[in-house]
């Protein structure tokens, strides 16, 4: 049997006092735990720190590139305010105003750049062409 330290508390388990010159094995275990605890603890607040960037990113949303920024100011300056602004817009579906618009100037193009159509020898035209008021 090992003999106590005369100062130690004769409450204490033997398992919880180390001898002289062995390794303490409570020590070893709480310090792998300990650095255990503190990545996951950091990776849980990165998750959480992403996830306004992760909501857009699934969704296709229009304003994802807004949100990614937001996040990463408030991730380098730790102002709470730029996180919570890119919460909302990840939650929020803006509408897309340059879909409509980028089809119109599509069809402008196309209509503008189309050759006339050429017609037969010996047929009129019924319809004049119209006249561009400008």
């Amino acid at each position: 049997m090992v003999d106590r330290h005369p100062p130690s508390s004769p409450h204490l388990p033997l398992w919880f006092t180390t001898a002289p010159g062995q390794t303490d094995v409570l020590l070893v275990v709480m310090g792998v735990f300990l650095v255990l605890f503190i990545f996951t603890l950091g990776v849980l607040f990165l998750r959480l720190h992403h996830l306004p960037d992760h909501i857009a990113g699934k969704s296709q949303k229009v304003q994802h590139e807004i949100v990614a920024v937001l996040v990463l100011l408030a991730m380098l300056t730790h102002v709470n305010a730029f996180w919570i602004i890119a919460l909302l817009l990840a939650l929020i579906d803006l509408p897309d105003f340059g879909g409509p618009l980028n089809r119109i100037a599509h069809a402008l193009e196309r209509f503008v750049w189309k050759k006339p159509r050429e017609q037969k020898p010996g047929t009129s035209s019924e319809n004049p062409p119209h006249n561009v008021r400008g």
